[in-house]
């Protein structure tokens, strides 16, 4: 099992601390330290949609100029997000085929009830 994030993300810190009181045993990866590739998050988009996995609510997103906003789409947000990780919606959660974008505590609960 595997989380994927950023490190010092509120949202993270939260996946993290709900993981660990359940005991699950899960690697932590961090965009920013361990880095990420396009094929990754391709196959997230694939399996949950670009406008899922991209998030556009972060200061990274307002930072981009119009133009880039306005052109991203299915065919190009994998190298936009591998350019600038931190647009990636936190945390993505995976274990084997099944995986989780964003945490809820009831995603989650229902995430250990089916391990």
């Amino acid at each position: 099992m595997k989380l994927y994030g950023i490190k010092n993300c509120d949202t993270i810190k939260k996946a993290r601390r709900f993981l660990d009181e359940h005991h699950i045993d899960y690697q932590f990866h961090d965009y920013r330290v361990d880095g990420v590739d396009k094929k990754l998050i391709s196959g997230w988009v694939k399996k949950h949609g670009w406008e899922t996995v991209l998030n556009k609510r972060g200061t990274t997103w307002r930072q981009l100029d119009d133009k880039t906003k306005a052109a991203t789409d299915e065919s190009n947000v994998a190298a936009l997000l591998c350019e600038h990780p931190a647009m990636i919606k936190r945390p993505i959660f995976v274990n084997g085929n099944t995986s989780l974008v964003g945490f809820t505590a009831q995603s989650y609960t229902e995430l250990v009830e089916s391990l």
